[in-house]
């Protein structure tokens, strides 16, 4: 009986310990910052608007780019676009379920958390694309 309160202890010191380092990479939004600099909210759900946009935007440039077949390295573009298609996805999942009226769940919404300023950079990289 002893051997078995023994472990059941060690159990119980395990997933508090797994707990305890789970805290921090869930606890930016109980104090108020949210994304990878600590936005506050607001400042956060408007810098994911404008990253949406902005990708959307680049999805567009290449689409009629495409058209026209005007540039040398359209190779590159569309790798670029692939590039940033998978790192924007938890973005673009997120926002086709609330357009959809959909809850989102905690995990997409951490997913976008932590995906956002990867997808910006990826879109600004297919932007210089664009520019050349």
């Amino acid at each position: 009986m002893a051997r078995q309160n023994n472990n059941l202890s060690y159990l119980r010191i395990a997933m508090l310990a797994l707990f305890m380092a789970a805290l921090p990479s869930c606890t930016a939004p109980l104090f108020g910052a949210y994304g990878p600099i600590g936005h506050s909210r607001e400042e956060f759900e408007h810098y994911v608007e404008e990253v949406f946009r902005f990708q959307n935007e680049m999805t567009t440039k290449v689409m009629m780019l495409l058209e026209t077949g005007e540039k040398s390295n359209m190779e590159q573009i569309l790798q670029s676009e692939q590039h940033m298609h998978q790192i924007c996805e938890p973005l673009n999942v997120y926002v086709s379920r609330e357009m959809d009226g959909l809850s989102e769940p905690f995990s997409l919404r951490r997913q976008v958390m932590k995906s956002t300023t990867d997808c910006d950079h990826a879109a600004h990289e297919l932007d210089k694309l664009l520019e050349e």
